[in-house]
């Protein structure tokens, strides 16, 4: 489906990975292999990622430091692969209500003296909000983010998953011609 995918778009494919038994074949069709939050510190499917020379969007666990997600970059680069984009999608919260996570943005400088490595802000997983997620970009982008990921579904209110931090494609139109004021 990914390759058709691409074939009917043009569009490069980014997809998670969650398990070492399906990484040859996400390998295959992928430009760029994500591991996701849950898994930011299988360090065998880090490896294993690693070695596939692909790209890796790596995102922060829910409770990580940045030493952690720094070490679990590291555990990619050293199967011989500098292609790493670190994701930022937010912390764990204690105030659900309001928020699905706090989107760390002090991530961006902080990484900037610590690494060479890209940043991408994740604003739709973190605020989990649709109507939050274009001033988080903004800010993202004003913190010198390096790319943002940003959730876009038709009819967010049919979506399988994540409907409520998706923005309609006008809405995510307009944000773009904003950020591209900011950036």
């Amino acid at each position: 489906l990914l390759a058709l995918a691409r074939e009917a778009t043009g569009l490069g494919i980014i997809t998670e990975v969650m398990d070492t038994a399906d990484l040859e074949k996400i390998a295959s069709v992928a430009d760029v292999i994500q591991i996701g939050a849950r898994n930011m510190q299988n360090f065998s499917l880090l490896k294993k990622a690693g070695a596939t020379g692909k790209p890796i969007l790596l995102k922060r666990g829910l409770s990580a430091t940045i030493e952690e997600w720094l070490m679990a970059a590291e555990y990619i680069m050293a199967a011989g692969n500098p292609n790493v984009i670190l994701c930022e999608r937010g912390i764990r919260s204690f105030d659900k209500q309001y928020t699905r996570n706090i989107l760390d943005l002090s991530v961006v400088p902080v990484l900037r003296t610590l690494t060479h490595l890209p940043i991408m802000i994740d604003p739709s997983h973190a605020t989990g909000y649709s109507q939050y997620v274009p001033t988080m970009a903004k800010a993202a982008i004003a913190a010198g983010t390096d790319s943002l990921m940003i959730e876009v579904h038709p009819n967010p209110s049919k979506a399988m998953s994540d409907g409520p931090q998706s923005l309609k494609p006008a809405d995510f139109v307009e944000l773009m011609q904003e950020l591209a004021a900011l950036a």
